[in-house]
């Protein structure tokens, strides 16, 4: 017998499961609610928002967690009178839904760090409930808890108006009660969905009392559920048990095709009365009155006849489609491996970064290796490395796909931020989502989700008007703010883009100026002008507030970007609105990279990012002392950047060299290399700290033959390269030092 310790450290393993299962829930909802704003008639959202109420109570329940069930019962209420028709979504009452949210979102919170909710948090919590009954009824005692197990009412009885009559077959795995969960705790909470008229416990799988294992359970309940719930929010009720058990739900008035199609989703090997019992086609007891009648006709029969199939006479006896008999005949004779292709598990994020780390290893050995095989010349041990190669490169592309989740998951969280902040602001802001679905790495979409929010919030306060200003300006009253991704030239382009009043030049000129960020009366190109929103401490506010005004933002957004080995740029228009361009890599682990050589020195170029190569040229001598030179390119001049110059690196050039043409946005330029060395795996190790500030890379990568070799970031390459030329440490005109092109070089 499970003792209560054995019980409690089995609910405590168990907790952290539905921590997290209703905190997607939540999010879930906040999500349902800022959608429902959109379309308060769309039935789907309702019905969708009252499933993500009702699967928080009911799991919280299981666990004994009474503040979080409370309360989400009185939020569960009064999205029923909604569904209800009795009440329309309002601004007002969408505000409410929402910050009862949040309520429910610390609640769960505090489970999980074991706090106690603070008297003020409870105080706000009662004051919400307060709300909610007003809203719901506008009377305190029209929610009272639903009984715990209502009687159960005569089998025959009709159905009471505006319920539906649902047949449900549940069997509990062995395992049930090991797992912490109480079979009967949970039909009592199915009971609070409607009437449950019969039940009917199955005792065919109890063994006999020899083999009796009281830490089994052996419990299976074939019930009818008078309801007005729909099938979804009938399964939700067995969500957190699903895999303890085998459920199966036959709706009311279903065809003979739905018994069918329910049979073939049933487990393999059950036997044909089980079958139809389980499809709701027939009860219990009319399975054993057929097998009855079934045995008395054997005995009358005896040796000189065959006793009648067991179908046959559940056909005449239950008048049974022949068609789902058959159905059921089918299913206990066909045998089937296998699972369900479609399941999902959840893996933790630590354990998947180890497996990526342990797959960098494994690329650095694999390039060992292949070194390896080619300096010993034998052909079969080069074919064979070959092989391996090829597959660590399958194993490498298939493992990365792991940590890639969709970008729209990031974005979908702002919708909250942009309604309560325009509302805050007295802004009439609409947000569009373009790109949701691109695909970037988890690590990166937790790192970027700040730098984000601060750009949406900064648009928000300083670039988005009023709509009594946008009127006056000639635009509409409802701004837009758009958060879109691609993916482009083997990065991720994220845009912040904005309807509003731009970047005000002058004022920020101003503040440069007052800020000595730049020689007062200077006026530098617009481009630079722009960028001075991300220097340390600038701010154009003119007073401080909850959302700006401290001078701190812009300048952290750029660093964590940069951070992340991408790149942000920004463009405005003056009455027409502003884009900020955030480009990112799509991973932080492993790359294709194209190998190159300068001297004695390696250096790796992201493969996406190059163009073409222009091999066997004459080494260019018009270089300047940053390593800068143009070269002409079918027609244009193409910006250049030497490597041995740049880094000083102390080897002779050879007579020939090669230029390997990159590409960065919209931005093209060449970089001159001694050696190509092709294409190369590459695992990105970070850069120590005295090496973290060299211009144009971005981290390490460690060869086959043990070299390290420096992984150069396209972006910030591309700006050294179009830099103004120098000569004697004076700044040439831009347009001697070759500005960059735009078109396509191919």
């Amino acid at each position: 017998m499970s003792t209560p310790q054995a019980d409690d450290d089995i609910v405590n393993e168990m907790l952290p499961a539905f921590i997290e299962e209703a905190h997607e829930q939540s999010d879930a909802l906040e999500q349902l609610l800022l959608q429902l704003e959109e379309a308060p008639d769309d039935r789907e959202l309702l019905d969708a928002l009252f499933r993500c109420a009702h699967t928080i109570k009911g799991s919280a329940g299981v666990f004994g967690l009474d503040q979080v069930v409370t309360f989400t019962h009185h939020v569960e209420a009064l999205l029923h009178r909604m569904r209800e028709g009795a009440l329309a979504l309002t601004p007002a009452l969408s505000t409410l839904l929402l910050q009862s949210n949040d309520v429910i979102r610390g609640l769960v919170q505090g489970v999980r760090d074991a706090q106690v909710e603070s008297p003020e948090a409870a105080q706000h919590r009662e004051a919400l409930v307060s709300r909610l009954r007003q809203a719901t009824t506008g009377d305190d005692g029209a929610l009272t808890e639903v009984p715990v197990f209502p009687a159960a009412a005569d089998a025959t009885s009709g159905v009471s108006p505006g319920l539906r009559r649902w047949h449900i077959a549940v069997r509990f795995g062995q395992d049930t009660f090991r797992h912490g969960i109480d079979p009967l705790t949970l039909l009592n909470y199915v009971s609070g969905l409607g009437d449950i008229p019969t039940v009917v416990c199955d005792t065919q799988a109890v063994p006999v009392l020899d083999g009796f294992d009281p830490e089994n359970c052996h419990l299976s309940f074939q019930f009818s559920l008078d309801t007005a719930a729909t099938r979804e929010e009938i399964e939700q009720a067995f969500k957190f048990v699903r895999e303890d058990c085998e459920l199966h739900i036959i709706e009311p008035g279903a065809s003979p095709k739905d018994v069918i199609a329910l049979i073939e989703a049933m487990p393999d090997n059950m036997r044909l009365g089980d079958i139809l019992v389980a499809a709701g086609a027939i009860t219990r007891v009319q399975l054993t009155q057929g097998l009855n009648s079934q045995s008395e006709a054997a005995v009358v029969a005896g040796a000189s006849g065959a006793a009648p199939l067991l179908g046959e006479l559940l056909q005449s006896s239950a008048a049974i489609s022949p068609n789902v008999v058959a159905a059921a005949l089918q299913k206990q004779q066909r045998q089937r491996a296998g699972g369900d292709d479609n399941s999902f598990i959840r893996v933790h994020a630590d354990r998947l970064d180890e497996v990526i780390n342990l797959l960098g290893e494994l690329v650095i050995a694999g390039a060992g290796a292949s070194v390896l095989a080619h300096q010993t010349q034998q052909r079969a041990l080069k074919e064979a490395n070959q092989q391996v190669t090829r597959l660590i490169e399958s194993i490498r592309n298939s493992t990365l796909k792991l940590r890639m989740v969709p970008i729209g998951e990031t974005f979908s969280r702002f919708r909250r931020v942009v309604r309560d902040t325009a509302s805050e602001l007295g802004k009439d802001v609409l947000l569009d989502i373009v790109g949701g679905e691109t695909e970037l790495d988890k690590a990166m979409v937790e790192r970027i989700a700040d730098p984000l929010m601060h750009l949406v919030r900064n648009a928000l306060d300083h670039g988005l008007e009023t709509p009594e200003q946008r009127l006056a300006a000639g635009k509409t009253e409802q701004a837009r703010l758009t958060l879109s991704a691609c993916h482009e030239s083997g990065s991720i382009l994220i845009r912040i883009i904005d309807n509003g009043r731009g970047v005000q030049r002058d004022k920020v000129l101003q503040r440069a100026w007052e800020r000595n960020l730049i020689e007062p009366g200077f006026t530098p190109p617009d481009d630079e002008v722009l960028n001075l929103i991300f220097a340390p401490g600038f701010s154009t506010a003119e007073k401080v507030t909850n959302l700006s005004g401290r001078g701190v933002g812009m300048d952290v957004v750029r660093s964590n970007v940069e951070a992340l080995r991408g790149s942000v740029a920004i463009s405005s228009e003056a009455g027409q609105g502003s884009c900020i361009d955030i480009r990112l890599p799509l991973t932080l682990a492993i790359i294709d990279g194209f190998l190159v050589g300068v001297g004695q020195s390696k250096f790796i170029l992201p493969l996406d990012a190059v163009v073409e190569v222009i091999a066997n040229r004459a080494t260019a001598t018009a270089i300047d002392a940053s390593g800068r030179s143009c070269v002409e390119l079918r027609g244009q001049m193409l910006p250049v950047v030497n490597l041995r110059t740049l880094y000083a690196l102390d080897s002779p050039p050879p007579e020939l060299s090669s230029v390997v043409v990159v590409r960065a946005g919209a931005r093209r330029f060449g970089v001159v290399v001694d050696a190509l060395l092709g294409q190369h795996q590459t695992v990105i190790k970070p850069l120590g700290l005295m090496l973290r500030s060299l211009r144009g890379v971005s981290g390490s990568s460690i060869l086959g033959t043990g070299e390290v070799a420096l992984i150069f970031d396209a972006t910030s390459l591309g700006q050294l390269a179009a830099q103004p030329r120098t000569v004697s440490g004076k700044p040439q005109r831009s347009e001697d030092a070759g500005s960059p092109i735009t078109h396509s070089i191919q």
